[in-house]
């Protein structure tokens, strides 16, 4: 799964990369240790009300996706991913996938390996920080949904909550040995294809998915502080002195 990520853009720097016309909403400052139920940073289009122009939006989301018929907004905490392979068909995903899907920027992602020898109740998991080797942003594939309180009169704006999840697939062998699952990502020639809303297929939005190449990517051990919310900053993306995975046979 991609259960934590950085993103450390401005909001100056996301509106040119992505092209964006407008910027809806105020953005979550640089965060270098995302967490599920948190706002992001992403990129979609909508058609306007009035003249049904296409407008590509930077908006915050909520990381965790509470489909529209949700009865609570509690479901997002489980629906921080959706998977690749059933993306297009599972009931909680297949709409959004038809209709709203969008970018979620990252600097990269962290996650979890179990070195062997590990022992105890609770063995020692060490966090590495996953990144494109050229030093670019991923632009993970993402969904969003909209959804209202239905305790709330939707003529109050804290009626609606925006939320999106990041859909996942199996690991290269770049960072397979770390986790199983990764972030699928959109290519910046196919950007334009995955954010029209006039594409309402979801099987073949599916198809504009690649997986990144494994020479693509790096992956180094970072601090344990990055295990804990409550820690920020970029010095959770310093990699460690000493790589406790570099004697590892299983690993690079």
């Amino acid at each position: 799964m991609c259960g934590r990520y950085a993103s450390s853009a401005s909001p100056d720097e996301l509106a040119e990369e992505y092209e964006v016309d407008d910027i809806v909403g105020e953005l979550p400052g640089a965060d270098y240790n995302v967490a599920p139920t948190v706002e992001v940073p992403a990129i979609l289009e909508r058609k306007a009300k009035d003249s049904r122009d296409v407008c590509r939006r930077l908006t915050p989301l909520v990381w965790g996706l509470v489909p529209s018929w949700a009865k609570t907004r509690g479901t997002g905490a489980k629906m921080i991913n959706a998977r690749f392979e059933t993306v297009a068909e599972k009931p909680a995903f297949k709409r959004a996938c038809a209709v709203r899907r969008c970018l979620l920027p990252a600097d990269g992602y962290y996650e979890w390996y179990e070195p062997e020898g590990s022992s105890g109740s609770k063995p020692r998991k060490q966090p590495f920080f996953i990144h494109r080797a050229d030093g670019g942003r991923l632009a993970m594939a993402g969904l969003y949904e909209i959804w209202r309180d239905p305790d709330k009169d939707k003529d109050d704006d804290s009626a609606w909550l925006r939320t999106c999840t990041v859909i996942t697939t199996r690991a290269t062998d770049a960072v397979g040995h770390i986790h199983d699952r990764m972030p699928m990502v959109v290519t910046p020639d196919r950007w334009d294809a995955w954010l029209d809303p006039g594409q309402t297929d979801p099987g073949a939005a599916r198809d504009l998915l690649v997986v990144t190449e494994p020479a693509m990517l790096e992956a180094y051990a970072v601090s344990a502080l990055v295990s804990n919310v409550k820690n920020n900053g970029p010095q959770l993306l310093e990699p460690l002195a000493e790589d406790p995975a570099r004697d590892e046979e299983t690993l690079f």
